[in-house]
């Protein structure tokens, strides 16, 4: 019994180390036997083996009293179980994506509301929607635009500045 708890031990001791150390062995064997292994070799994938055939091994031989042999049987099937379900389980979040991070040149065209009055030669603010979130930016105008006002998007320079046109209606 001794050596199916070291074994459960290890497994959430490399487990631990895998959080720690993200990625840093993964991918150490990707390519091997013509990519067969990738992924499964994985460091959470190997630790959920080694932990479940280990507590697997402990829980058969308290609960049944089967001999080393069998309890050995009971935990590399409850191990191969779990590295199959943490292998599953890490393909579904990494197909998971997200969403493409909005940038500046997504604002271009887009209209909004002058916040703070702005000059014909300094920076005033407008407020705009970005991803659905207003968002308040430094703008710039050829001409000068009044509190209030609406205007159109047409450039964005940098990542806080945007240079603007009033809407003529």
């Amino acid at each position: 019994m001794a050596w199916f708890l070291g074994l459960g031990i290890t497994g959430v001791v490399l487990l631990a180390l895998s959080l720690v150390f993200d990625g840093l062995l993964d991918g150490a064997l990707d390519g091997a036997l013509g990519g067969g292994l990738d992924g499964w070799l994985s460091l959470p994938v190997v630790a959920g083996f080694l932990a479940m055939t280990g507590f697997g091994g402990v829980i058969a031989q308290a609960a049944t009293g089967v001999g080393p042999v069998g309890a050995t049987g009971v935990g590399a099937l409850s191990g191969v179980g779990t590295a199959w379900l943490t292998y599953r389980f890490s393909r579904a979040l990494m197909r998971d994506q997200t969403t493409v991070t909005p940038t500046g040149g997504d604002l271009i065209g887009t209209s909004g509301s002058v916040v703070t009055a702005i000059p014909a030669d300094g920076f005033g603010e407008v407020l705009l929607q970005l991803a659905g979130q207003p968002v308040k930016f430094a703008a710039r105008s050829a001409t000068p635009v009044a509190r209030g006002a609406e205007v159109w998007v047409e450039a964005a320079p940098s990542a806080t500045s945007v240079l603007v046109r009033p809407v003529d209606r």
